[in-house]
Parts: structure tokens; C-alpha cells; sequence
């Protein structure tokens, strides 16, 4: 059974949908939406972030009784507020240290990618389970299953190292441009680069997985036809 032909069905039912949609309101919407308004109210940034950290932990609590399982994307958005806030709440607070500070946790991020090569299996492998699978146990099951495979071993780890240097690359892009851009300037690069170093990442992930996905169609082809010659 080749990558292409056992790849997980993507036919996401209304629960699959209902269960993303939980994701998002609670990573994406509710801690943003909470940190504005608490800090509108005086709270300050460390408090503000503390407590936008919950709604991440409802969604894995949500997930563990809905899927028996932990929700990895969950798990990455809680990791990354807790770095912000351990960043946050380090040192002075100077207008262009907290440019720097910003750094130093998509820098993190980067090195965790690449510490994650060297686990059983990398970082890119649970996240592209979370997205590339409709959440179903037999989706689940059809992308673990993926692993066996030695072209899939090689894409996860290939995508999961580029991930990782290009938030390094980005991380000291950050740094330098903090110190060589005026402070007004750095803030509206910072809304560049947060937007798009993850849009270059997904564009070329999509692009190398779809020609990984071609070339392993074509290996595949390739080997039926030596297989029905040799039968022949």
C-alpha cells in the first residue's frame, strides 16, 4: 500500500466541522478577543495573557471528553502563551525590548521543531494529523498508519526541519530589524512578519506535499507496472 492510495479520507462530517470550529473560537477567538478586552480594563499584559491561557485549556478539556484523546492543536497554542507569558514577564519593559522579547518565542517555537526531529516522531506529524485527518478514529488510525512508510517518515521530518529554521531565520530577522528599524516602523514589520513567515510556511508546505503526493503516485505506478511485466 503506497502513501498516495492509504492517505486519510478528508471528508469532514458536521461533528468534524463542529469540533474545528470549537478549536478556533478557543485558540484563536476568545483568547484574543479576552486579552483586548481585559487589558481595555486595566489589567495588565502578563495578567491579560494569564487569563486568555484558559480558553485553550477548555478546548483540550472539551476535546479529552468529546475524542477521548488530547487535541495537539491545543497543546501548541496553550505552549505558546505560556511562552509569551514567561517572556513577557522577564525584564524591563521597554518599548523596544518587547519587540526583541517577541523574538525569542517564535525562535523557541523553531527550536522546538527541530529538538522534535530527534523524538520518535517530529512536531509536523501531530499538527498535520490535526488538520489532514476529519478527527474520526479511523482517520486517525489510516494517518498513523502513514508512518510506516518511508516517503511520509521523510516529508514529515523534512517539513517539520524547514518549519523550524525558518522560525529561527525569523526570529533573528526580529532581532536585527529591532535594533535597525526606528520603533514605530518595527511594530508595523512585526504585523509583517507574523502574518507572513506562517503564509510563505503553509504555501510551501501545501506545494512540497502535493508534489511529494504526485511522486509517490508515480513510484507506485511505476512499481505495478514492473510487478505486471515481471507477472507477464
Amino acid at each position: 500500500m503506497t502513501v498516495a492510495s492509504s492517505a486519510p479520507s478528508r471528508r469532514f462530517g458536521p461533528g468534524a466541522m463542529l469540533s474545528w470550529a470549537v478549536s478556533i473560537v478557543c485558540n484563536v477567538v476568545l483568547p484574543f478577543v479576552t486579552y483586548n478586552q481585559l487589558t481595555e480594563a486595566g489589567w495588565s499584559d502578563f495578567s491579560a495573557l494569564v487569563a486568555s491561557g484558559i480558553w485553550p485549556v477548555v478546548d483540550m478539556v472539551i476535546y479529552l471528553i468529546w475524542h477521548r484523546r488530547v487535541d495537539e492543536f491545543a497543546v501548541m497554542t496553550l505552549i505558546f502563551l505560556v511562552l509569551t507569558v514567561a517572556v513577557t514577564g522577564v525584564g524591563p519593559h521597554s518599548a523596544r525590548l518587547l519587540l526583541v522579547k517577541d523574538s525569542l518565542i517564535t525562535g523557541l517555537f523553531g527550536v522546538v521543531c527541530l529538538i522534535s526531529l530527534a523524538a520518535p516522531r517530529p512536531l509536523m506529524f501531530y499538527l498535520g494529523r490535526k488538520f489532514g485527518t476529519d478527527g474520526s478514529t479511523n482517520g486517525i488510525a489510516q494517518w498513523n498508519g502513514l508512518w510506516q512508510h518511508e516517503g511520509f517518515r521523510r516529508s514529515m521530518t523534512r517539513i517539520t526541519m524547514v518549519w523550524g529554521l525558518g522560525y529561527i531565520v525569523e526570529a533573528i530577522a526580529r532581532v536585527g530589524l529591532s535594533y535597525a528599524l526606528p520603533t514605530g516602523a518595527m511594530v508595523a514589520m512585526n504585523s509583517v512578519l507574523a502574518y507572513g513567515v506562517p503564509a510563505l510556511l503553509i504555501a510551501w508546505t501545501i506545494t512540497y506535499s502535493k508534489r511529494a503526493r504526485a511522486k509517490g503516485r508515480a513510484q507506485a505506478a511505476a512499481t505495478a507496472a514492473e510487478e505486471a511485466i515481471a507477472v507477464a
